[in-house]
């Protein structure tokens, strides 16, 4: 994936270690995808995605930091995230871009529903942490 967050001259940063802090990424992404021109059912998919991310970044990961910024590829405006964390790593990748699989007492959609509803994603991992990262393009 491109480095969007080295291009972007507007990233936004919010340290997540609450579920408090989960709902403000959420609205922090919002906002962005609504000024970068997503239309209501993009945005929604964006901030669900993103919502998921959040939330397995704290519970998995034990928080981390979110990165998040408006771009533009070839004129098209769209939205970067990408949740960093320090956690110990997913084992599996593979396993855990399936659906229906899980480490907890999840459902098994997180990972792999996150990656059906935006247009880019892209995830490493490793024993000192998982960084996702997605971008989702106006339409």
């Amino acid at each position: 994936m491109k480095d969007y967050a080295a291009e972007s001259a507007s990233l936004e940063t919010v340290p997540v270690s609450t579920s408090g802090d989960v709902v403000s990424m959420r609205q922090t992404v919002r906002i962005l995808a609504q000024r970068s021109g997503l239309s209501l059912v993009h945005q929604t998919k964006l901030v669900t995605a993103a919502s998921e991310l959040g939330r397995n970044m704290l519970v998995y990961g034990g928080g981390g930091v979110v990165r998040a910024a408006p771009v533009l590829d070839a004129g098209r405006p769209g939205v970067f995230v990408e949740f960093r964390d320090k956690g110990p790593g997913i084992a599996d990748l593979d396993l855990a871009l399936t659906d229906g699989w899980t480490s907890g007492n999840g459902m098994g959609l997180g990972l792999s529903g996150a990656k059906r509803l935006v247009d880019e994603f892209d995830i490493e991992s490793g024993s000192s942490g998982t960084t996702v990262r997605i971008v989702k393009w106006a339409k």
